[in-house]
C-alpha cells in the first residue's frame, strides 16, 4: 500500500472534482484503502472510488449545491418556520436533492401517514439526512423537539446548522460515515430514508447492522420504488423482500406504507 503521502495525494485527486470536494475525507480514505487492498493501480483506484462515491451520494445531486448563496437567502428570511417565504425557500432547497425532490409531491402526506401513530415526536435522529431537515415544518414534531442530523457532506452540515440556528430549532448537524460508525444517542425516532440501498454499495452487510444498532424507539425506513431514471423494474417487491430479510430476528414490529416513488416501513420496538 502507498505511504501516507501517496494516500493523501490520492484523496486530493479524487476530491478535486467539485461533486466530491466536500465529502467526508475519512470515508474517501477508507474507500481508497479498500480498493488498494484489491490490488488496483492508482488510476483504477481513483476511478473505483469515484464510482462508489457517485453511487452513495453524488448521483442524488446533479450539480454542487450553492450553499454560500443559500445561506445568504436563509439569513434574509423571517424567523417563522411556517411563513410563506420560508416555505418557498425550503421547497427550492428540497428540489436540489433527488431524494427529496422525488418525495416533494406527497411530502406532507408522507410524514403525516408514517408518523401518525407516534406523534408528537420529541427527538429525531436523521441519518444520511440530505435535505430532509428542511421538511421539518411538515413533520408531526413536539415544539421542543431535539433534532440531530448526519450526512457525509461538510457543506451540507454547515448549512443545516445555520438553518437550525435561524429558526431556533434545538438541532445540530454533523458528519458521519455510517458504514464505519453510527451516532449513539437515544431518540424516539430515527429516519433512514432511501439510505440502505446506497450504503450497501459500499458494505453489503450494513443494513442489518444499522437497524440493530440504532438507539431509537422507532425507525422510519424507506426504499426507492423507482430508479433515478424513473423506472420501477420490480423494485418495490425486491426491496420489500430485502427489508423483511434485514429485520428477521430483530425486536421490531413494522407498518408498511406505499407512496408513488417510495416504499416505507415504520419499525417499533416490541
Amino acid at each position: 500500500m502507498p505511504n501516507m503521502v501517496d494516500m493523501e495525494d490520492l484523496i486530493q485527486r479524487i476530491c478535486a472534482a467539485p461533486k466530491y470536494s466536500t465529502i467526508d475525507r475519512s470515508l474517501v480514505s477508507r474507500l481508497v484503502e479498500l480498493e488498494l487492498e484489491k490490488g488496483r493501480s492508482i488510476k483504477e483506484t481513483i476511478k473505483a472510488v469515484r464510482s462508489r462515491l457517485h453511487q452513495v451520494a453524488a448521483a442524488y445531486q446533479e450539480s454542487p449545491i450553492g450553499y454560500a448563496q443559500a445561506i445568504i437567502g436563509l439569513d434574509s428570511l423571517p424567523n417563522d418556520l411556517h411563513h410563506p417565504e420560508v416555505n418557498l425557500f425550503c421547497r427550492k432547497m428540497l428540489l436540489q436533492h433527488a431524494s427529496t425532490r422525488e418525495r416533494l409531491p406527497f411530502l406532507k402526506e408522507f410524514y403525516a401517514q408514517t408518523l401518525a401513530s407516534i406523534a408528537p415526536v420529541h427527538s429525531v435522529l436523521d441519518l444520511a439526512c440530505g435535505m430532509n431537515p428542511l421538511a421539518i415544518s411538515l413533520m408531526p414534531l413536539a415544539p421542543e423537539v431535539e433534532y440531530a442530523a448526519f450526512d457525509i457532506y461538510t457543506d451540507l452540515a454547515d448549512f443545516l446548522n445555520r438553518f437550525f440556528s435561524h429558526f431556533s430549532i434545538r438541532g445540530s448537524a454533523g458528519i458521519c460515515d455510517l458504514t464505519s460508525a453510527m451516532p449513539d444517542q437515544k431518540v424516539q425516532l430515527a429516519l433512514l430514508l432511501k439510505t440502505i440501498p446506497c450504503l450497501e454499495q459500499v458494505d453489503k452487510s450494513i443494513g442489518q447492522r444499522l437497524l440493530a444498532g440504532i438507539q431509537a424507539e422507532h425507525i422510519l425506513v424507506s426504499f426507492p420504488a423507482r430508479s433515478l431514471g424513473g423506472r420501477s423494474k420490480g423494485m418495490p417487491k425486491t426491496y420489500e423482500t430485502h427489508f423483511h430479510q434485514l429485520i428477521e430476528g430483530l425486536p421490531f414490529t413494522s407498518k408498511r406504507f406505499v407512496f408513488p416513488t417510495e416504499l416505507a416501513f415504520l419499525l417499533s420496538r416490541r
